[in-house]
């Protein structure tokens, strides 16, 4: 099965909590960073998700926000420092690649947010993503 989904990076599940409808899924990516994904509890059955099952994290490419540094009194969690590696802008959009350790992220955003912040190849940046947008794959 193909995905339009690019942002896959690999990891390892750490700790699982379970509700009656809802998880939180905490997860150690391959690159050393720590991410959470909120997913339902019948996912976690499913994918038979445990402490040490390899995984890897799926993001649209529109739920990533970009910041230039680490950001504080936001609900985001999941903040992955990172380089912009390529920005493609079109009339409205842009697509910005990010390095982080581990991968690659691509985050769509307005043309507008890459003038406001500066992005450039080699720019350091924070990648946001709400631990809501984040899906779960076996690996």
């Amino acid at each position: 099965m193909s995905l339009s989904i690019r942002n896959q990076l690999p990891g390892t599940v750490t700790s699982v909590t379970t509700g009656e409808a809802m998880a939180t899924v905490k997860i150690r990516l391959d690159g050393g960073q720590n991410i959470t994904a909120a997913i339902t509890a019948d996912a976690v059955k499913d994918l038979r998700l445990g402490e040490g099952a390899a995984v890897r994290i799926l993001v649209k490419s529109t739920e990533v926000a970009l910041a230039t540094g680490p950001v504080d009194g936001l609900s985001i969690r999941n903040q992955l420092p990172g380089t912009v590696s390529e920005v493609s802008t079109g009339g409205a959009m842009a697509g910005v690649k990010v390095d982080v350790e581990g991968g690659t992220l691509t985050a769509a955003i307005t043309k507008d947010a890459v003038a406001d912040l500066g992005l450039v190849a080699g720019t350091s940046v924070v990648a946001l993503v709400k631990a809501t947008e984040i899906s779960l794959a076996g690996a």
